[in-house]
């Protein structure tokens, strides 16, 4: 069911488009000067005189959102569908240009197949009558438009997770509700096939109280069963990884890419009761980040890319040494270039950020507040510059800059209003 956190740290030292409204958000002078000479009123999809000097090109993002009446924590969800947003170079605003709606609560997305299409996890309880949610499957217009090619089972209940196959054949999902995993075929119109594979998580469930949590803390949540929260692929695609809130393991299998299978799993135990809810790659492809929910802890381990098996490493909290109380951790992420490790803390509200050593191990650094309630998760830009944290209880994503040699971050004073925001997702350049 797992080790002691004494036994754990001993291992590791040894469907339509709705456009948006014309309201555009204030221009810093800068940003102002730059832009005056083709027009700020310009077009921002025919392009326009100062993004083509900007050393950085506008990206585009998509908002995903709780929409359904039966949201996060038993909560109302206020979203209606997934948002396309402009991102300003400069300044980093958000700009809204349009949205899909979509009622079922698409609280994670994914994009495929070079950027031309786009996945959603819609986190319901029910579709088609069956006990299941579903994920759809858009096409992606020049524009960043979506249009809707099809909606398919999850094969489990509340779908809160996926990702795309780095081969861009499979779309795979983590069912929390249903404790399930599953793998659904793309067509060659990026739209989804029935699956190929589900998996229902077995074992024990961990106990009710994390072992290694902060002093103080009432961090209950999810052991009362299985619980799949998290599944992506190793950078190779050889290997697959899902963590299992309930269970307090990661489980590694071997992906049968001719078949979509996932073979010959492997489990990685976490302490009882920690809850091991997202992880992240480092670019280098051999160390691998785990975030606990109920714990608040990051563990690092090694990666051994030729057999998918992980080796503890290390283990610290996501919080200030002198913080006691509950906290529920969210999401973990690394900067572009591989210098240091973000995790984001719920009802401390905080983005704590890690310097990573030459070895792979942390170092904490400090914190940041992140101007909002619950930040259900966040995402750096794809220049490393910016990052974008979605506050789920207070309805909005706030911009930070990020100081890319010291790793800090500072608030740009920008929050964007969107309802119950689940993550953004950057359209690949």
């Amino acid at each position: 069911m797992g080790l002691s956190m004494r036994a754990f740290r001993e291992a590791a030292t040894t469907d339509t488009m709705v456009t948006a409204s014309n309201t555009k958000p204030s221009l810093s002078r800068r940003a102002f000067a730059s832009g005056a000479a083709a027009g700020f009123a310009a077009s921002f999809f025919a392009g326009s005189a100062r993004a083509a000097a900007s050393a950085y090109p506008p990206s585009l993002a998509y908002a995903a959102t709780y929409s359904s009446p039966a949201g996060p924590e038993g909560s109302k969800g206020r979203g209606q569908g997934i948002y396309l947003f402009a991102m300003d170079p400069e300044t980093g605003a958000l700009e809204q240009r349009a949205m899909t709606p979509n009622g079922a609560n698409p609280s994670w997305l994914a994009i495929g197949g070079k950027g031309a299409f786009l996945y959603s996890a819609n986190e319901t309880a029910t579709f088609e009558g069956r006990k299941s949610g579903s994920v759809s499957a858009y096409r992606i217009d020049p524009a960043g438009g979506l249009s809707l090619i099809n909606t398919v089972s999850s094969e489990g209940a509340g779908p809160c997770h996926l990702s795309v196959h780095p081969g861009g054949k499979y779309v795979l999902v983590a069912n929390y509700a249903g404790g399930t995993v599953a793998v659904l075929p793309i067509d060659a119109n990026g739209g989804l096939l029935g699956f190929t594979c589900a998996i229902k998580d077995q074992g024990s469930a961990g106990p009710e109280r994390s072992t290694s949590a902060p002093p103080g803390s009432f961090a209950i949540s999810g052991h009362e069963a299985a619980h799949a929260h998290m599944i992506q692929a190793d950078p190779s695609g050889r290997f697959v990884l899902a963590s299992d809130l309930g269970l307090d393991r990661i489980t590694v299998w071997r992906f049968d890419a001719e078949h979509g299978k996932l073979v010959e799993p492997a489990h990685f135990p976490l302490p009882p009761g920690d809850g091991p809810r997202h992880f992240t790659f480092h670019p280098n492809g051999r160390w691998l980040y785990s975030l606990q929910e109920e714990a608040s802890t990051l563990v690092f381990w090694d990666f051994d890319s030729s057999n998918g098996k992980l080796s503890a490493k290390q283990s610290l909290s996501s919080l200030p040494k002198e913080f006691t109380g509950t906290n529920f951790t969210s999401e973990v992420a690394i900067s572009p270039g591989g210098r240091f490790l973000y995790a984001a803390n719920r009802l401390h509200n905080s983005i704590s950020f890690f310097s990573i050593a030459g070895d792979g191990r942390l170092t904490f650094l400090g914190e940041e507040w992140t101007r909002g309630d619950y930040p259900r998760s966040f995402t750096i830009d794809p220049t490393g510059r910016f990052l974008y944290c979605s506050n789920q209880r207070s309805d909005a994503i706030t911009t930070f800059r990020v100081d890319r040699e010291r790793g800090g971050l500072e608030f740009t004073g920008r929050y964007t209003p969107i309802g119950t925001p689940a993550m953004l997702a950057f359209l690949p350049r």
